[in-house]
């Protein structure tokens, strides 16, 4: 199993620190989580049912037509590699880290591609093509034109190009929920999610937006009720609070560029960004990772490239906390 942020009881353990001590920046995920409404005891006896308004809400929010609820866009992810038959997968390097076990798994042979080769991919060379845009974890945006392009040379021998886009709710120009399964865009396929700018990750909500005739395959393969009726209560109201939604894409711009500063006097630059959060190519990242978990900072270290991902803190105590054990550490630059 591949590791993940937040993992927070490994890190007590590891450093001996408390729980309650830690400043965990290494998810990604919005500090400040939707506040979730009271959950009816009919949400917790009665099985979920697919008209409970749920499809429409997202439809709304995400602006498209053919949409399938999900376990996690990680059900997904899982499970499209297994509705085709095995060929050559490009991957964007670096990325998510589920993405190439998936496709092996399922008895694919994937590549791993930099950004300006995969871009020059084509159904000559590969039957699907899989990148996150915005990327994790370094922020890097592809737009809508280049990517309808690479999935137009791609459908010329029926390959997909699959588009996870969970970290792009709060800048979402490039986004293609709209295009994804439409006349033009049939092998498109987005990926979306409720865990990063919601804060819901818990809630394991996520969606798959693609052809009809896909989602009926995904629907077969991942069997009846893959989404909680609880999950399905949060999701769609928080798909309707569009007064919380305009607040917290305030207050996450302004955290993300108050941390960018924050990094940059430290002499830590980054090297892309979210509103979500900041990515910094470090030369001895993993010693500048020990540091700070030592001070009871938890961010997400990556080893090629040697690079730090660091979350949004909670609270003024949490960025004071930040601040300090970067004033400790001592960053020299990247020689």
């Amino acid at each position: 199993m591949l590791e993940h942020g937040g993992r927070l009881r490994v890190a007590s353990q590891h450093y001996g620190i408390a729980l309650a001590d830690w400043v965990d920046l290494s998810t990604g995920i919005a500090p400040w989580p939707y506040p979730v409404p009271e959950i009816p005891l009919s949400a917790w006896q009665r099985l979920p049912e697919d008209d409970d308004g749920l499809v429409d809400a997202a439809q709304n929010y995400y602006g498209a037509a053919n949409i399938l609820p999900l376990n996690g866009s990680q059900a997904a992810i899982l499970a499209l590699p297994r509705l085709r038959s095995a060929g050559t997968v490009a991957v964007l390097a670096p990325s998510y880290g589920e993405y190439v076990p998936a496709w092996r798994a399922a008895g694919h042979r994937v590549i791993e591609c930099a950004a300006e080769d995969l871009l020059k991919q084509d159904g000559d060379a590969v039957d699907v093509i899989m990148l996150a845009n915005p990327n994790n974890p370094d922020g890097r945006c592809f737009s809508r034109a280049v990517l309808l392009a690479l999935a137009r040379r791609l459908s010329e021998h029926h390959g997909w190009l699959i588009v996870d886009e969970a970290f792009a709710d709060v800048d979402d120009e490039n986004s293609l929920a709209n295009m994804a399964g439409m006349a033009g865009a049939e092998n498109l396929i987005v990926l979306r999610s409720l865990g990063k700018f919601f804060g819901l990750a818990g809630a394991r909500v996520g969606f798959c937006i693609a052809a009809p005739a896909l989602l009926a395959r995904l629907q077969e393969a991942l069997g009846p009720w893959p989404l909680a009726h609880p999950a399905r209560l949060i999701a769609k109201a928080g798909f309707g609070d569009t007064a919380w939604q305009a607040a917290q894409k305030e207050k996450l711009r302004a955290a993300s560029g108050r941390l960018a500063t924050l990094l940059t006097t430290n002499g830590l630059p980054p090297n892309g960004d979210t509103a979500l959060f900041q990515y910094v190519q470090y030369n001895d990242a993993v010693a500048l990772y020990e540091r700070l978990a030592q001070r009871g900072i938890l961010v997400r270290y990556f080893a090629e490239p040697s690079a730090l991902r660091f979350g949004l803190p909670e609270s003024e105590a949490a960025w004071a906390r930040l601040e300090n054990a970067l004033g400790q550490c001592g960053c020299p630059a990247n020689s």
